[in-house]
């Protein structure tokens, strides 16, 4: 069961990805796939590419797969090792929930960071009582971690997804 429904996801991806997002398996293992990220526009991401790894569990759908960015990120919700602090992926978890959905969730969490349920208190701390502090951290971290450099390196190693829209979307971003 889980294996049809991640095949039907990636082909779902493939025809109609997620706006500023890409997801596919890494090599022939159908459990284990890279996304990326466009950092979404009117953030401090504004212009990083970010990726994560997805696992999938073995009962996928019927619980959530597990997520993480492998990009480092200054973000209250999200720590040092990209574990992300995100309802949707533990507690309200449904199985009627897609690859897809979550990727735009997590985009939506670069928009709008939740400092009322973070994983990093002394983020969340510094973007509610000093947010130019927090926004130019972010867009240095940004800079440094997830610029068209970084993703130069990553994409002459062939780390990006395979897929075409993947490689699409990263082409045009180092245009």
């Amino acid at each position: 069961m889980a294996l049809r429904r991640i095949n039907k996801e990636l082909k779902d991806i493939d025809r109609d990805p997620p706006t500023s997002c890409s997801a596919g398996p890494i090599g022939d293992d159908m459990f284990h796939w890279q996304a990326t990220i466009m950092g979404p526009e009117d953030s401090p991401y504004q212009g990083g590419v970010f990726f994560l790894s997805i696992h999938f569990p073995t009962d996928y759908p019927f619980k959530p797969p597990k997520i993480n960015f492998t990009t480092k990120i200054y973000h209250p919700n999200i720590n040092s090792n990209g574990s992300i602090c995100l309802d949707i992926l533990k507690d309200q978890w449904s199985p009627a929930l897609t690859i897809s959905k979550v990727l735009l969730s997590v985009c939506s969490l670069l928009t709008d960071p939740n400092p009322d349920d973070p994983l990093v208190p002394e983020l969340a701390h510094i973007y509610k009582t000093d947010p130019d502090r927090y926004a130019a951290t972010a867009r240095d971290w940004t800079r440094k971690y997830a610029s068209k450099v970084t993703l130069s390196f990553f994409q002459s190693i062939k780390m990006y997804t395979p897929y075409s829209h993947s490689s699409i979307s990263l082409k045009h971003y180092l245009d």
